[in-house]
């Protein structure tokens, strides 16, 4: 198995799987590797998205501030475990006021496609939908048309043009806690008009995730096809449980789903994943992949409070994938 399309991450994030586990993905000791007061007048950091960049990291922060008001902000790290977050929220140069008038914005996911940086986030336009913007510094940010009509969460670009078009996937929704989510696709020629629309995945019943889906990191694109980090989620007596799972899109065609995994990958077991703000949640954004060793380091979201950090190999999870589905 080949990864395509990757760069070389000497400095990526890393530790060996524990002595002892057979886990396919693990997580860093150091957890959270993102406190929620590394801000001073920070409630919570979290739902994170982090990027190789000029040689070092840089990220797209959701940061939820002691008024509860939801924003993005910048964040650089030399080693992608010691972060520093600009105490000042990103603001987006927009050319049509209508659209950039930013009300929230939350869980960001950042891609790299043809040397600029482009950012995703769920927007308020009379409505949750999917705001885009791009930044070829992460200095100035530029806003574009939001990408779909609201309700909708969970947008993540795929990280190169696939027959000439962006392709991004989506989690249609309703205005609230929705109890309900499949994973779609959308194409777009400008990253203005979208369309020919294609239905991904749905929730799978009596499982981690049969009350909804959604897009994770960027999909990593391999010779067996696109490995794709997503969510699932379960509604228990006491509430939602956010695990992770992971699956395998075709590489031409990636709204068809060529293997998915029965079990979850990571899913709520430690303290800072338990209990926070919102409890027993997992959430992944974010995945750097080391093109030579095809060692993986996933940031994700932990009780909507924290950023914790978990590592994998890809082809071991290309495998887990394959023979789990």
């Amino acid at each position: 198995m080949k990864i395509l399309n990757a760069q070389s991450i000497p400095n990526l994030p890393w530790q060996e799987r524990p002595s002892g586990s057979e886990a396919v993905m693990w997580r860093y000791d150091g957890n959270p590797v993102i406190p929620r007061d590394i801000l001073s007048d920070a409630n919570s950091v979290f739902n994170s998205a982090v990027i190789p960049f000029r040689g070092e990291f840089a990220g797209v922060f959701r940061v939820d501030d002691t008024t509860r008001k939801m924003r993005l902000h910048r964040g650089f790290s030399k080693d992608g475990l010691k972060w520093s977050i600009e105490p000042d929220a990103i603001r987006f140069q927009c050319e049509d006021e209508e659209i950039g008038n930013f009300v929230y914005g939350y869980d960001p996911r950042v891609v790299e496609i043809d040397g600029r940086y482009y950012v995703m986030w769920c927007n308020y336009y009379h409505g949750p939908t999917i705001g885009l913007a791009w930044s070829d510094d992460f200095e100035t940010f530029h806003q574009v048309e939001n990408a779909l009509l609201p309700f909708n969460r969970n947008g993540v670009l795929f990280p190169r043009k696939i027959h000439g078009d962006f392709v991004l996937l989506s989690r249609p929704s309703d205005s609230g806690h929705t109890p309900f989510g499949d994973i779609y696709l959308s194409r777009s020629p400008d990253l203005i008009h979208w369309g020919r629309h294609r239905w991904v995945m749905g929730p799978v019943g009596n499982s981690w995730q049969y009350t909804k889906v959604g897009g994770g990191p960027a999909p990593i694109e391999t010779s067996e096809g696109w490995l794709l980090i997503y969510h699932g989620v379960l509604q228990s007596c006491n509430g939602f449980v956010y695990s992770a799972g992971a699956a395998l899109l075709d590489s031409d065609q990636p709204w068809k789903v060529i293997g998915r995994a029965r079990p979850y990958i990571l899913n709520p077991r430690e303290l800072y994943e338990c209990t926070g703000d919102v409890p027993n949640v997992v959430f992944p954004c974010a995945a750097l992949c080391d093109a030579g060793t095809g060692r993986l380091a996933v940031y994700y979201g932990a009780a909507d409070t924290v950023v914790g950090l978990a590592f994998a190999k890809v082809d071991e999870l290309v495998e887990f994938v394959k023979k789990n589905s």
